[in-house]
């Protein structure tokens, strides 16, 4: 009996496939947007996931300023940060951070995904939001997925 092809195959750095793939966020609902993107950018559609490896795909999020929150959460759910001086609790509504900066609400629910070590950093890293229909990634030439298609 030939023992060899009973090996489980691990992915690392070199063999992982990376491809480039573009989601449009106009009309998505927020936490599913992140949830599928967390998953594309850890790689776990993929064969030859391997959980210490960084072998996800490069996620191109475009029009991230139309997304969508259900029920009251524009204005009732609330982000908290501090600025590390003491009374320095800072507090603002996805209106608001939507309005500063529209990539950051999308930013902050995909981070939060993401595993909290140096992979889920270096994975943050593959992701790129763009509040408008542009993106200077064309040379990578990406594909356009469906969120719906994914599982």
């Amino acid at each position: 009996m030939n023992t060899l092809s009973y090996k489980t195959v691990s992915a690392n750095r070199n063999t992982a496939h990376k491809n480039w793939v573009i989601i449009d966020a106009d009309g998505a609902t927020l936490g599913r947007l992140a949830s599928k993107t967390a998953f594309l950018l850890r790689g776990k559609h993929k064969v030859d996931f391997t959980p210490h490896v960084d072998c996800g795909d490069n996620v191109i999020i475009i029009n991230a300023e139309k997304i969508v929150l259900t029920g009251k959460k524009m204005t009732d759910k609330i982000y908290v940060r501090h600025t590390g001086y003491p009374g320095g609790q800072r507090f603002a509504t996805p209106l608001e951070v939507l309005a500063k900066k529209p990539t950051a609400v999308v930013e902050k629910a995909i981070r939060g995904m993401l595993p909290k070590n140096r992979l889920g950093r270096e994975l943050f890293r593959n992701l790129f939001v763009y509040a408008g229909n542009e993106h200077p990634h064309e040379a990578q030439k990406p594909q356009l997925l469906n969120l719906n298609e994914l599982k």
